[in-house]
């Protein structure tokens, strides 16, 4: 979508759901900026699809020089490829389920929800 995520609507994450649901494939890995990385994710879950979705982005932009994207762009292959149907976010080599993770913004990591 080349969407800044602070700037995603909830019609935007539809239209994400919509691809995903009509997608043939049943293994998807999103690139998604970090920031409403989870709002997408949970909307994503409550489909219930048959599928292996991984959101992934990064938590230093490429821009900088020495981002974390392709690095993270790598685990979610990995992870997509192994992991059972449900929808995950992969960062920083964890993975994580959609319904129990959340950013903590202080630290700038994902982290299990309670």
């Amino acid at each position: 979508m080349m969407t800044d995520s602070l700037s995603m609507t909830e019609e935007d994450r539809k239209i994400i759901r919509h691809n995903c649901k009509k997608a043939s494939e049943d293994r998807i890995i999103i690139t998604h900026g970090t920031d409403t990385m989870v709002e997408t994710a949970r909307l994503l879950a409550k489909a219930n699809l048959k599928k292996t979705i991984v959101l992934t982005g990064a938590m230093v932009p490429y821009t900088f020089g020495s981002s974390d994207g392709l690095f993270n762009l790598g685990s979610s292959l990995a992870f997509a490829q192994t992991l059972p149907f449900g929808v995950y976010i992969a960062m920083n080599g964890k993975c994580f389920d959609a319904e129990r993770v959340l950013k903590d913004k202080k630290t700038g990591e994902f982290v299990e929800a309670d």
